[in-house]
């Protein structure tokens, strides 16, 4: 088992404890949720666990009622069956989908285009998806379960690069807004590594003046705000990626960028492994971080100081991730509103 359970650079409670008080509280809550279906058994590992338990600041009755939760809206969601077929009118406009490029760190990255949602272009032929919320939250979960497929062994988190291109407040749906934060939140917590805002309105600076009060300093470190005018920013990039991999809309040097025909290929394949993990029980990609530990995200950008040094930031070169304290994931609400609901407004 490994010993990188010491590894949070940014939570004080997680620092203050003993590796084996972290063990016995996993085993606590292990305890108080058994008995576990056998599929259902995978997301009760030591590492799945100790998601829960860093996302609650390791308190046990809370991690308990947020775990059991999250495996019953895994009986009734049933994410791990969900199929290419079923989201590729919501994916065809390159909204969100997983680049072939990842970071640094060998983690997996989601690219983010809110203001394709709705209407893009593929082939030179307009394409349209739908404006239903199901169907975005259904899209969403389907591209973060196909990021976990996709994880390196011994790690657990992914990154988000969020192009802000044409974006503004049109863009807003509340509706889709409080699902999709409520489904990343208790659902996928401690998933998110890092998210690159790139080129984010004015306002969203302003956003971050707001709740950055209200954030742990973990939380502050999630997001982090980059212009392409701002040489400072800009070398936030150069840390996390190899700038050969990534594409030129991000100030790499790849010119490729989303194709619907190639994305389905690959979307099929990955398909193919997600099938085999759970219905054969072959030992697929995504087992490699159901039999971990936890890997807190003290990689996302190795230079960031720990909690008791940090500094103010420059607003333009700053960092937050969300509207609730102790909840990252769901902190980037504001932008992932607009991922997933892009092209109307709605109550």
């Amino acid at each position: 088992m490994s010993t990188n359970v010491l590894n949070s650079a940014s939570n004080i409670q997680e620092k203050s404890q003993s590796y084996e008080e972290q063990l016995k509280k996993i085993d606590e809550v292990r305890t108080a949720i058994s008995p576990i279906p056998e599929k259902l058994s995978r997301f009760c590992s030591d590492a799945s666990i100790a998601r829960y338990l860093r996302a609650r600041n390791w308190n046990v009755k809370k991690a308990t009622k947020m775990l059991k939760d999250s495996l019953k809206w895994r009986l009734e969601f049933k994410p791990e069956q969900i199929r290419w077929e079923e989201v590729a009118t919501e994916a065809e406009t390159g909204k969100t989908y997983r680049s072939t490029a990842v970071d640094k760190n060998g983690r997996p990255v989601l690219i983010m285009r809110p203001c394709r949602q709705g209407i893009g272009e593929v082939l030179h032929y307009v394409v349209h998806n739908s404006k239903s919320v199901a169907g975005q939250i259904k899209h969403l979960v389907y591209c973060m379960e196909n990021a976990i497929l996709n994880l390196p062994p011994n790690q657990e988190q992914m990154v988000w690069l969020i192009d802000f291109i044409n974006f503004n407040l049109s863009n807003v749906s509340l509706k889709a807004a409080k699902e999709t934060a409520h489904v990343l939140q208790n659902h996928y917590p401690e998933r998110l590594g890092v998210a690159i805002l790139y080129n984010p309105p004015r306002f969203f600076e302003q956003f971050y003046k707001v709740v950055k009060p209200f954030l742990e300093p973990k939380t502050r470190k999630k997001v982090k705000f980059v212009y392409d005018d701002d040489v400072t920013t800009k070398k936030i990039m150069e840390e996390l990626f190899e700038m050969d991999q990534l594409e030129s809309a991000f100030g790499g040097n790849i010119s490729e960028s989303f194709d619907i025909e190639k994305y389905t290929q690959k979307m099929k394949e990955d398909d193919e492994k997600m099938h085999s993990f759970w219905e054969e029980g072959n030992d697929a990609p995504l087992a490699s971080n159901c039999n971990g530990f936890m890997h807190e995200s003290s990689t996302s950008l190795d230079n960031s100081p720990s909690e008791e040094e940090e500094e103010e930031p420059d607003d333009r070169c700053t960092s937050s991730s969300s509207t609730a304290k102790g909840s990252p994931d769901a902190g980037l609400a504001v932008a992932a509103m607009s991922i997933e609901d892009c092209g109307h407004v709605k109550a």
